[in-house]
C-alpha cells in the first residue's frame, strides 16, 4: 500500500469504493474509463476489465482483479459487508448494482479530495512545469494580432502554442472573449470579430504529467472607455488584495472577502458574481474552494487560483487570475505574465 492510500485508510470508518477517475489516479496512478478501486485497511484492490488488464497488472502496491465489462456489477461479487462510496460520483444505477449484490452502502464525501488538496513536492513540481508552459503561451499570444480576428482563431492559437511547448493537452477549452462577450465568465469563443478599443479576456491552462495549470489575463485592443479602464484598475487592486490574504490558517472565505470588499467599495460588487478562486491539481477545479460560502481553511501546499472578475453586461469583462502555492509566508505565484494592462494590436 502506497503512502497516499495509507493516509486515506487513517481517515476511513469503513472500506471505501473509489470511482472518481481523478481519485483513482491520485491513489494508484492508473488511468482508465472503466475502473474502480477498493481501499481497505490492509490492501488496495483495483478492478477493471480485459481491455486495461495489461496496464493494471503492473500498477505497484495494488491487487488487480479482472472483471467483466460491467465492472461495478461484477466487483460486487468479490465484496461483502459494509462499504463507503463516493456519493458525488457514483451513479444511482451503479449504487443499485452494488446494493443488489448484497453490500451495505454508506455515502461519504470529500475523503480523497481532502488529501488531494495538500500537494506533495512531486505534485508541486508537475504543476510548476504546467504553469511554465502556460506562461510561455501567454507571451506568444500577446505577440499575435487581435483586432480583426475571431475569438475562435485566437483560442486555436493558444491550443497550438500549448502543444508546441510540450503540453499533453489543454486543461479546459481556452476562453477568448472580446467586448460584450467578456461579460460572461464562462464565455464560448465564437466567430465574434475582435474590435479596437475593448477588452479581451483570455483564460487558458495546460496539462502536463496529469496536472493542470490555470491563468487568465485581460488584454486591451487600444485605449479603453473610462468604464472599462476603471474596472480593470479596481479588479487589479482586488486581485493583489486577494494575494495578500492567501496565507495558511486563513479561512478561504476571508481571502475571498479581502478581494471582494475592494470591488464592492468601488460600487461594482454586483458585477463580481463568482468565487475568488479554486484549487488546481489533477482537476482544474478541486479543493479548496475560495468563495463567500466556503468552509475551507487554507494550509501550506494548497494550490489555488486568485481570480476576481468584473463583468459589465453589454460592455465587456475583466478577469485577472494567478495560480499560487500557499506557503508558510507569501504565496508562491506561478503565473509570471504581467498583470498590468497589456495593449495588443
Amino acid at each position: 500500500m502506497n503512502a497516499r492510500a495509507q493516509k486515506l485508510v487513517e481517515k476511513l470508518e469503513e472500506p471505501l469504493i473509489v470511482t472518481t477517475p481523478a481519485n483513482v489516479r491520485y491513489l494508484t496512478g492508473f488511468v482508465s474509463s472503466n475502473v474502480s478501486v477498493v481501499v481497505e485497511p490492509e490492501r488496495v484492490r483495483l478492478f477493471t476489465d480485459f481491455r486495461y488488464a495489461g496496464a493494471a497488472r503492473i500498477v505497484p502496491d495494488v491487487e488487480f482483479v479482472e472483471t467483466r465489462r460491467e465492472t461495478i456489477a461484477h466487483m460486487a461479487e468479490f465484496l461483502s459487508g459494509t462499504f463507503a462510496f463516493e456519493s458525488t460520483n457514483l451513479t444511482y444505477r451503479d449504487y443499485e448494482q452494488l446494493r443488489d449484490g448484497g453490500l451495505e452502502l454508506v455515502p461519504r464525501m470529500g475523503l480523497v479530495e481532502g488529501l488531494r488538496a495538500v500537494k506533495g513536492e512531486d505534485e508541486l513540481e508537475q504543476i510548476r512545469r504546467a504553469a511554465a508552459i502556460t506562461n510561455q503561451a501567454y507571451e506568444r499570444i500577446a505577440e499575435e494580432r487581435f483586432v480583426g480576428r475571431t475569438e475562435r482563431e485566437l483560442a486555436w492559437r493558444m491550443f497550438e502554442f500549448f502543444h508546441e511547448l510540450g503540453a499533453e493537452e489543454e486543461a479546459f477549452d481556452t476562453i477568448v472573449a472580446a467586448g460584450a462577450n467578456g461579460a460572461r465568465p464562462h464565455a464560448d469563443s465564437g466567430e465574434r470579430v475582435i474590435e479596437q478599443g475593448t477588452t479581451v479576456v483570455v483564460d487558458a491552462g495546460a496539462v502536463l504529467d496529469g496536472y493542470c495549470s490555470d491563468c487568465t489575463r485581460t488584454f486591451a485592443t487600444g485605449e479603453l472607455p473610462d468604464e472599462l479602464q476603471r474596472a480593470y484598475d479596481v479588479c487589479l487592486e482586488a486581485q493583489l488584495k486577494g494575494l495578500e490574504a492567501a496565507r495558511p490558517g486563513i479561512e478561504a472565505k476571508q481571502t475571498d472577502a479581502a478581494a471582494r470588499d475592494v470591488i464592492t467599495e468601488a460600487g461594482l460588487g454586483e458585477a463580481f458574481g463568482h468565487g475568488l478562486g479554486h484549487g488546481v491539481g489533477i482537476d482544474v477545479h478541486e479543493a479548496p474552494h475560495v468563495a463567500p460560502t466556503s468552509t475551507d481553511t487554507l494550509v501550506a501546499n494548497n494550490v489555488l487560483t486568485i481570480e476576481p472578475g468584473i463583468y459589465l453586461e453589454g460592455t465587456g469583462g475583466i478577469r485577472i487570475e494567478d495560480l499560487v502555492v500557499i506557503t508558510d509566508g507569501e504565496p508562491e505565484v506561478l503565473t509570471s505574465f504581467p498583470k498590468e494592462l497589456v495593449t495588443v494590436s
